[in-house]
Protein backbone atom coordinates (compact mmCIF):
# COMPACT_ATOMS: atom_id res chain seq x y z
CA UNK A 1 0.00 0.00 0.00
CA UNK A 2 1.59 3.06 -0.96
CA UNK A 3 -0.06 6.08 1.24
CA UNK A 4 -1.05 9.75 -0.55
CA UNK A 5 -1.03 12.72 2.41
CA UNK A 6 -2.21 15.90 1.53
CA UNK A 7 -0.03 18.45 2.38
CA UNK A 8 -0.47 20.77 5.10
CA UNK A 9 -1.10 23.64 2.94
CA UNK A 10 -3.97 22.56 1.74
CA UNK A 11 -5.62 23.35 4.67
CA UNK A 12 -4.56 26.15 5.19
CA UNK A 13 -7.32 29.37 5.83
CA UNK A 14 -10.63 27.29 5.32
CA UNK A 15 -13.68 29.22 5.99
CA UNK A 16 -15.17 28.30 9.16
CA UNK A 17 -12.33 25.18 10.17
CA UNK A 18 -9.94 25.80 12.48
CA UNK A 19 -9.90 23.18 15.04
CA UNK A 20 -6.53 21.69 16.18
CA UNK A 21 -5.57 18.70 13.99
CA UNK A 22 -5.08 15.16 15.98
CA UNK A 23 -3.77 12.17 14.48
CA UNK A 24 -3.41 8.37 15.34
CA UNK A 25 -1.59 5.89 13.09
CA UNK A 26 -3.42 2.88 12.56
CA UNK A 27 -1.31 -0.64 11.70
CA UNK A 28 -3.11 -1.98 9.04
CA UNK A 29 -1.92 -5.79 8.91
CA UNK A 30 -2.10 -5.88 4.97
CA UNK A 31 -0.71 -2.77 4.03
CA UNK A 32 1.12 -1.21 6.96
CA UNK A 33 0.45 1.97 8.87
CA UNK A 34 -2.26 4.93 7.91
CA UNK A 35 -2.48 8.25 9.52
CA UNK A 36 -5.76 8.66 10.66
CA UNK A 37 -7.08 12.62 11.21
CA UNK A 38 -9.47 13.44 13.14
CA UNK A 39 -11.01 16.41 15.05
CA UNK A 40 -11.61 16.12 19.06
CA UNK A 41 -13.16 19.68 21.10
CA UNK A 42 -14.77 19.54 24.21
CA UNK A 43 -13.91 18.13 27.49
CA UNK A 44 -12.11 15.29 27.25
CA UNK A 45 -13.90 13.31 30.09
CA UNK A 46 -17.03 14.23 28.30
CA UNK A 47 -19.81 11.76 27.07
CA UNK A 48 -18.74 11.77 23.41
CA UNK A 49 -20.34 12.69 20.59
CA UNK A 50 -19.13 10.64 17.72
CA UNK A 51 -19.56 12.43 13.71
CA UNK A 52 -19.25 9.99 11.06
CA UNK A 53 -19.32 11.67 7.43
CA UNK A 54 -19.64 9.82 3.79
CA UNK A 55 -18.57 10.42 -0.07
CA UNK A 56 -17.55 11.99 -0.48
CA UNK A 57 -16.78 14.70 2.30
CA UNK A 58 -14.69 14.84 5.27
CA UNK A 59 -15.08 16.65 8.72
CA UNK A 60 -15.55 19.99 7.24
CA UNK A 61 -18.96 18.78 6.90
CA UNK A 62 -19.32 18.88 10.71
CA UNK A 63 -17.86 22.64 10.83
CA UNK A 64 -21.16 24.30 12.11
CA UNK A 65 -22.47 21.35 14.74
CA UNK A 66 -18.97 21.01 16.56
CA UNK A 67 -18.22 23.94 18.19
CA UNK A 68 -22.06 24.02 19.55
CA UNK A 69 -22.29 20.92 20.77
CA UNK A 70 -18.75 20.99 22.55
CA UNK A 71 -20.11 24.07 24.15
CA UNK A 72 -23.04 22.06 25.53
CA UNK A 73 -20.72 19.98 27.40
CA UNK A 74 -19.85 16.89 25.07
CA UNK A 75 -16.92 15.84 23.85
CA UNK A 76 -17.11 15.90 19.70
CA UNK A 77 -14.96 13.41 17.46
CA UNK A 78 -15.50 13.95 14.00
CA UNK A 79 -12.63 11.53 12.25
CA UNK A 80 -11.57 11.87 8.67
CA UNK A 81 -11.90 8.14 6.48
CA UNK A 82 -8.76 6.94 5.19
CA UNK A 83 -8.92 8.07 1.88
CA UNK A 84 -10.57 11.23 3.10
CA UNK A 85 -10.04 14.90 4.21
CA UNK A 86 -6.35 15.12 6.72
CA UNK A 87 -6.11 11.08 6.36
CA UNK A 88 -3.97 9.48 4.83
CA UNK A 89 -4.97 8.46 1.61
CA UNK A 90 -4.03 4.74 -0.04
CA UNK A 91 -3.07 5.79 -3.95
CA UNK A 92 -4.97 2.01 -5.73
CA UNK A 93 -8.48 1.64 -5.63
CA UNK A 94 -7.91 -2.11 -5.24
CA UNK A 95 -6.16 -0.80 -1.23
CA UNK A 96 -10.13 0.39 -0.16
CA UNK A 97 -12.56 -2.87 1.04
CA UNK A 98 -15.31 -2.18 3.05
CA UNK A 99 -13.69 -4.00 6.10
CA UNK A 100 -11.00 -2.36 6.08
CA UNK A 101 -12.95 0.85 6.60
CA UNK A 102 -14.68 -0.59 9.35
CA UNK A 103 -11.47 -2.17 10.74
CA UNK A 104 -9.83 1.09 10.33
CA UNK A 105 -12.61 3.03 12.49
CA UNK A 106 -12.37 0.27 15.15
CA UNK A 107 -8.82 0.67 15.75
CA UNK A 108 -10.02 4.73 16.28
CA UNK A 109 -12.72 3.56 18.73
CA UNK A 110 -9.95 1.14 20.29
CA UNK A 111 -6.77 3.62 20.77
CA UNK A 112 -8.94 6.06 21.96
CA UNK A 113 -10.91 3.86 24.03
CA UNK A 114 -14.24 5.93 23.42
CA UNK A 115 -17.06 5.04 25.24
CA UNK A 116 -20.70 6.08 26.15
CA UNK A 117 -20.49 7.17 22.20
CA UNK A 118 -23.87 9.22 21.06
CA UNK A 119 -23.25 8.17 17.41
CA UNK A 120 -24.15 10.49 14.45
CA UNK A 121 -23.95 8.96 11.10
CA UNK A 122 -24.56 9.90 7.45
CA UNK A 123 -23.96 8.22 4.16
CA UNK A 124 -20.95 6.22 4.37
CA UNK A 125 -20.94 7.13 8.21
CA UNK A 126 -23.65 4.60 8.57
CA UNK A 127 -22.51 2.07 6.81
CA UNK A 128 -19.37 2.01 8.62
CA UNK A 129 -20.61 3.04 11.97
CA UNK A 130 -23.88 0.90 12.20
CA UNK A 131 -21.52 -1.99 11.44
CA UNK A 132 -19.21 -0.53 14.64
CA UNK A 133 -22.11 -0.01 16.56
CA UNK A 134 -23.45 -4.04 15.99
CA UNK A 135 -20.03 -5.25 16.55
CA UNK A 136 -18.55 -2.75 19.17
CA UNK A 137 -22.22 -2.15 20.96
CA UNK A 138 -20.56 -1.83 24.25
CA UNK A 139 -19.21 1.53 23.53
CA UNK A 140 -22.50 3.11 22.20
CA UNK A 141 -25.16 4.57 24.01
CA UNK A 142 -27.69 5.58 21.46
CA UNK A 143 -27.65 6.25 17.62
CA UNK A 144 -29.08 8.94 15.34
CA UNK A 145 -29.31 7.69 11.76
CA UNK A 146 -28.99 10.50 9.51
CA UNK A 147 -29.76 9.60 4.98
CA UNK A 148 -27.76 6.52 5.25
CA UNK A 149 -28.31 2.76 5.33
CA UNK A 150 -26.52 -0.66 5.77
CA UNK A 151 -27.41 -2.89 3.12
CA UNK A 152 -26.78 -6.61 2.57
CA UNK A 153 -27.77 -6.99 -1.29
CA UNK A 154 -30.86 -7.97 -0.70
CA UNK A 155 -32.75 -5.32 -2.26
CA UNK A 156 -32.22 -3.09 -5.37
CA UNK A 157 -30.72 -0.05 -4.26
CA UNK A 158 -33.17 2.11 -6.33
CA UNK A 159 -31.97 4.06 -9.87
CA UNK A 160 -30.94 7.43 -8.00
CA UNK A 161 -27.96 5.18 -6.03
CA UNK A 162 -27.45 3.28 -9.90
CA UNK A 163 -27.10 6.50 -11.60
CA UNK A 164 -24.66 8.11 -9.09
CA UNK A 165 -22.32 4.59 -9.18
CA UNK A 166 -22.41 5.01 -12.87
CA UNK A 167 -21.75 8.52 -12.50
CA UNK A 168 -19.00 8.35 -10.30
CA UNK A 169 -17.50 5.77 -12.26
CA UNK A 170 -17.12 7.72 -15.62
CA UNK A 171 -16.47 11.34 -15.35
CA UNK A 172 -13.21 12.28 -16.12
CA UNK A 173 -12.84 14.64 -13.38
CA UNK A 174 -14.03 13.78 -9.56
CA UNK A 175 -15.36 17.44 -9.56
CA UNK A 176 -15.32 16.51 -5.18
CA UNK A 177 -16.77 20.21 -3.97
CA UNK A 178 -19.10 20.59 -6.93
CA UNK A 179 -20.73 16.79 -6.25
CA UNK A 180 -21.50 17.48 -2.84
CA UNK A 181 -22.68 21.41 -3.97
CA UNK A 182 -25.17 19.45 -6.47
CA UNK A 183 -26.47 17.72 -3.36
CA UNK A 184 -27.76 20.38 -1.03
CA UNK A 185 -30.51 22.56 -1.47
CA UNK A 186 -29.28 25.72 -0.13
CA UNK A 187 -26.74 27.28 -2.60
CA UNK A 188 -23.37 26.47 -1.47
CA UNK A 189 -20.65 29.28 -1.73
CA UNK A 190 -17.37 29.07 -4.11
CA UNK A 191 -15.56 29.15 -0.56
CA UNK A 192 -16.97 25.99 0.85
CA UNK A 193 -16.71 24.29 -2.55
CA UNK A 194 -12.97 25.04 -2.34
CA UNK A 195 -12.88 23.50 1.01
CA UNK A 196 -14.65 20.16 -0.10
CA UNK A 197 -11.69 20.03 -2.97
CA UNK A 198 -8.79 20.78 -0.41
CA UNK A 199 -7.76 17.44 0.50
CA UNK A 200 -7.21 16.55 -3.10
CA UNK A 201 -4.57 18.10 -5.11
CA UNK A 202 -5.41 16.09 -8.32
CA UNK A 203 -6.97 12.89 -9.20
CA UNK A 204 -4.12 10.09 -7.48
CA UNK A 205 -5.58 11.43 -4.40
CA UNK A 206 -9.36 10.71 -5.13
CA UNK A 207 -8.70 6.81 -5.50
CA UNK A 208 -11.11 6.25 -2.24
CA UNK A 209 -13.69 8.73 -3.35
CA UNK A 210 -13.99 6.77 -6.53
CA UNK A 211 -14.19 3.45 -4.78
CA UNK A 212 -16.59 4.37 -2.21
CA UNK A 213 -19.22 3.35 -4.52
CA UNK A 214 -18.53 0.26 -5.87
CA UNK A 215 -18.32 -1.07 -2.40
CA UNK A 216 -22.08 -0.48 -1.35
CA UNK A 217 -23.19 -3.96 -1.33
CA UNK A 218 -26.15 -4.11 -4.41
CA UNK A 219 -26.27 -8.32 -4.53
CA UNK A 220 -26.11 -11.10 -2.19
CA UNK A 221 -22.84 -12.17 -3.52
CA UNK A 222 -21.31 -8.62 -2.59
CA UNK A 223 -17.76 -9.48 -0.49
CA UNK A 224 -19.95 -7.12 2.68
CA UNK A 225 -23.17 -8.86 2.23
CA UNK A 226 -22.41 -11.31 4.98
CA UNK A 227 -20.90 -9.18 7.60
CA UNK A 228 -23.83 -6.84 7.04
CA UNK A 229 -26.25 -9.60 7.56
CA UNK A 230 -24.23 -10.47 10.69
CA UNK A 231 -24.88 -6.85 11.44
CA UNK A 232 -28.73 -6.69 11.23
CA UNK A 233 -29.06 -10.07 13.24
CA UNK A 234 -27.49 -7.56 16.30
CA UNK A 235 -29.63 -4.26 15.26
CA UNK A 236 -32.80 -6.22 15.07
CA UNK A 237 -32.43 -7.20 19.10
CA UNK A 238 -30.43 -3.70 20.01
CA UNK A 239 -33.01 -2.08 23.00
CA UNK A 240 -30.54 1.15 22.92
CA UNK A 241 -32.09 4.08 21.86
CA UNK A 242 -32.12 4.73 17.82
CA UNK A 243 -33.10 7.97 16.35
CA UNK A 244 -33.77 8.39 12.66
CA UNK A 245 -33.32 12.10 11.10
CA UNK A 246 -33.72 11.70 7.43
CA UNK A 247 -34.09 14.35 5.27
CA UNK A 248 -36.92 15.32 3.08
CA UNK A 249 -35.18 15.72 -0.13
CA UNK A 250 -32.66 12.57 -0.39
CA UNK A 251 -33.76 10.07 -3.11
CA UNK A 252 -30.53 8.14 -2.61
CA UNK A 253 -31.18 6.98 0.87
CA UNK A 254 -35.13 7.59 1.49
CA UNK A 255 -36.05 4.29 1.53
CA UNK A 256 -34.12 3.16 4.09
CA UNK A 257 -35.30 5.31 6.64
CA UNK A 258 -38.36 3.58 7.48
CA UNK A 259 -37.03 0.15 7.55
CA UNK A 260 -34.72 0.97 10.65
CA UNK A 261 -38.01 2.25 12.08
CA UNK A 262 -39.56 -0.91 11.65
CA UNK A 263 -36.60 -3.03 12.40
CA UNK A 264 -34.45 -1.62 15.47
CA UNK A 265 -36.17 -2.35 18.96
CA UNK A 266 -34.54 0.73 20.20
CA UNK A 267 -36.22 3.06 17.33
CA UNK A 268 -39.99 2.35 18.63
CA UNK A 269 -41.66 5.34 20.43
CA UNK A 270 -38.30 7.33 19.79
CA UNK A 271 -39.39 11.01 18.29
CA UNK A 272 -38.18 10.84 15.23
CA UNK A 273 -37.38 13.90 12.53
CA UNK A 274 -37.58 14.51 9.20
CA UNK A 275 -34.81 17.48 8.42
CA UNK A 276 -36.92 19.96 6.24
CA UNK A 277 -35.40 21.63 3.30
CA UNK A 278 -32.18 19.23 3.54
CA UNK A 279 -30.64 17.55 0.56
CA UNK A 280 -28.02 14.56 1.17
CA UNK A 281 -25.81 16.33 3.09
CA UNK A 282 -28.18 17.26 5.83
CA UNK A 283 -25.14 18.52 7.67
CA UNK A 284 -24.52 21.30 4.81
CA UNK A 285 -28.49 22.74 4.50
CA UNK A 286 -29.40 22.29 8.27
CA UNK A 287 -26.59 22.20 10.45
CA UNK A 288 -28.46 24.19 13.21
CA UNK A 289 -31.44 22.35 13.20
CA UNK A 290 -29.37 18.46 13.29
CA UNK A 291 -27.40 20.09 16.39
CA UNK A 292 -30.97 20.70 17.99
CA UNK A 293 -32.54 17.06 17.24
CA UNK A 294 -29.08 15.54 18.26
CA UNK A 295 -28.95 17.45 22.05
CA UNK A 296 -33.08 16.85 22.31
CA UNK A 297 -32.58 13.51 21.59
CA UNK A 298 -29.88 13.12 24.25
CA UNK A 299 -31.49 14.79 26.72
CA UNK A 300 -34.56 12.51 26.69
CA UNK A 301 -32.27 9.49 26.48
CA UNK A 302 -29.95 10.26 29.59
CA UNK A 303 -30.34 7.92 32.97
CA UNK A 304 -32.95 9.00 35.30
Amino acid sequence: MTPLRSPDSCFNNLQDYTFAPHYLQLDDTEGGELRMHFVDEGPKDAPVILLMHGEPTWSYLYRHMITPLAAAGFRIIAPDLIGFGRSDKPSQRSDYTYQRHVDWMRSLLVQLDLQDITLFCQDWGGLIGLRLLAEEQNRFTRTIAANTMLPTGAQHPGEAFINWQQLSQNIAVFTVGKIIAGACVKPVSAETIKAYDAPFPDESYKAGARQFPMLVPITANDPAAEANLAAWDILRTMEKPFLTAFSDKDPITAAAEPVFRRLIPGAQGQAHSTIVDGGHFLQEDQSEKLVEVILKFVAETAPS
